[in-house]
């Protein structure tokens, strides 16, 4: 009789597998990025940064996450989750610092939604308004991502690319819109009284405000905007001084390559995207690296205060009224 392996049992293990590429693929991945770097000059480099350019990048990175949490706010206050806008902060902070010591960056957003809410229904609800945080900010993303590409890959001008813009912007706005025109019908077909049903129920202020995801989506680019923000004043630390144009064609590149399940934290994605596109405006590899690094080491900073007010939680939060 043969040796069976119980379900959970090959879960947990695959679940260590992947742990284990991702690291492995960190690891190379940084490997790859500074294996032409000549240390000598990256020294030199790191040697003559003036930290106080970082540190006023670092303060734009709280910025920019306390931003993000406000959209994470005002799109979960209406399924309920009726806590002040501090709190959404707070819990945000708490996820990016599960993102940078997890392999994924999902498991900040199981985090965060197991943060706001007590039991699993109410997880789930509280996981909708995580998922609709993240597909306003990959909106932007890809609006800002699409717009940078087709302007450089056809040099068009600034008239031109407002129109690619718009005409991006217009087209997620009208995904969304579509999806919203669907929980009516699915609302509709589930049975009366059912679970589904009264679940789908939770999510139809989305459908009745459609002003949420609009609001949302303006949040995400303040977001996208500010972070370039932010790397542009780390590069400054170490001599990179480019138009803010061109971090805003860059960062957001980058973010998007960040965004894929391949390394931890976004670490070694970072610093081969970031060198490679730095090329095209003759920055040395060794000075685009550092600089990618110092951006990473924002990102660590930001993280680990949300690991210290994880740590400093002392009583469990109020009940919102999603859970009356």
């Amino acid at each position: 009789m043969q040796d069976t392996v119980a379900p959970s049992q090959g879960r947990k293990l695959s679940g260590w597998l992947g742990t284990v590429a991702r690291i492995a693929a960190t690891a190379g991945l940084m490997a790859w990025a500074l294996k032409d770097v000549q240390w000598n000059t990256f020294r030199e480099v790191i040697a003559n940064a003036d930290w106080w350019w970082w540190l006023a990048g670092l303060v734009v990175t709280f910025i920019v996450q306390a931003v993000a949490g406000i959209r994470w706010a005002e799109l979960a206050r209406p399924l309920g989750f009726d806590f002040p806008r501090r709190f959404f902060i707070r819990r945000f902070f708490e996820g990016m610092f599960f993102s940078l010591c997890l392999p994924s960056s999902i498991g900040g957003d199981v985090v965060k939604a197991v943060r706001i809410a007590s039991t699993t229904p109410l997880r789930l609800l509280a996981a909708c308004s995580v998922l609709a945080d993240r597909l306003t900010g990959l909106s932007a993303l890809g609006v800002l991502v699409g717009t940078s590409l087709l302007a450089r890959e056809y040099a068009l001008g600034a008239g031109a690319a407002l129109a690619v813009f718009a005409g991006l912007l217009a087209a997620a706005l009208a995904g969304f819109w579509v999806g919203l025109l669907l929980l009516d019908r699915i609302h509709a077909t589930l049975p009366e009284g059912s679970k589904g049903r009264d679940f789908v129920a939770r999510l139809l202020p989305y459908r009745e405000r459609p002003s949420l995801v609009l609001v949302a989506v303006g949040w995400s680019f303040a977001v996208q905007m500010g972070g370039a923000i932010a790397v542009a004043l780390v590069a400054r630390a170490v001599g990179v001084s480019l138009p803010l144009t061109a971090w805003f064609s860059v960062v957001p590149l980058v973010a998007l390559a960040m965004v894929l399940p391949i390394s931890v934290g976004g670490f070694g994605v970072r610093e081969n995207a970031l060198e490679y596109l730095l090329r095209g405006y003759d920055v040395p590899s060794e000075t685009g690296v550092a600089v990618a690094l110092l951006w990473g080491l924002c990102t660590v900073f930001a993280g680990l205060v949300g690991g210290i007010l994880f740590l400093l939680e002392r009583r469990p939060p109020a009940k919102s009224s999603a859970e009356a």
